[in-house]
């Protein structure tokens, strides 16, 4: 009896341990394919990355939803927590650029997050975008705050300005940190608080009107207006 007890706990365990196995390179595999362009997001292609079966997959992480979402979340949870960090690591101006420049850098490297994962239910990834979302609204206030950018825009409509323009320049190929960089520079030299504007002394000052003669009463003259209404 003890010696059968013994082999099926050694039999369970090793059971667990391949599942966590499996679980490991379905989750590797998910991973490697976020970062190749075109790739297919299919559980047929990860298992076959993985070298899995496709039941074997859905079996470790419950479905294809779950996979990604575990997938996604590991890659957006160093990009949150380097948004969180920046402010305190360098000024507020400074911080925001590293940001921008960090945040093309990745999603360049990641199309796949954003082209094939609509209608998924991914809450950890959804949450984790949330996250981020607030973290860049907060860099964007404190830049605000000090004087770094204009203080005009509300720091929610920059934050998708930021973002949306971002994701443009990160999707064009091929990717290009020139490219990247010049962005950052035109989008930081708009976001610059502008100068008061100048008055225009000439605009401002008051027109003379020509051949506008008032009499001692206030009135305008009879005659001057018969000489304009008279000229070719």
């Amino acid at each position: 009896m003890e010696g059968a007890f013994q082999m099926s706990t050694a039999a369970g365990a090793g059971r667990r341990a391949d599942a966590v196995r499996n679980r490991q390179l379905a989750l590797q595999a998910a991973t490697a394919l976020l970062a190749e362009p075109g790739a297919a997001l299919t559980v047929e292609a990860i298992a076959t990355k993985a070298g899995l079966g496709a039941g074997t997959v859905v079996r470790a992480f419950g479905g294809k939803d779950a996979l990604l979402d575990a997938a996604v979340a590991g890659l957006l949870e160093p990009v949150v927590q380097r948004a969180r960090d920046l402010p305190h690591q360098t000024s507020p101006g400074q911080a925001l650029r590293t940001f921008l420049a960090e945040l093309i850098a990745f999603q360049a490297a990641h199309h796949a997050i954003t082209d094939q994962l609509g209608g998924l239910d991914m809450p950890a990834t959804t949450a984790l975008r949330g996250d981020l979302a607030r973290a860049g609204q907060e860099m964007i206030a404190a830049a605000q705050g000090d004087g770094t950018i204009r203080t005009d825009i509300d720091p929610a409509v920059a934050a998708t300005l930021i973002g949306r323009t971002a994701y443009a320049i990160a999707r064009s190929r091929p990717a290009s940190q020139e490219l990247s960089g010049a962005f950052i520079t035109v989008l930081m030299d708009g976001l610059r608080p502008q100068p008061p504007p100048q008055g225009n002394t000439e605009s401002a000052r008051p027109r003379k009107t020509e051949h506008s003669h008032s009499s001692p009463s206030g009135q305008t003259s009879n005659q001057s207006r018969s000489r304009q209404l008279s000229t070719p």
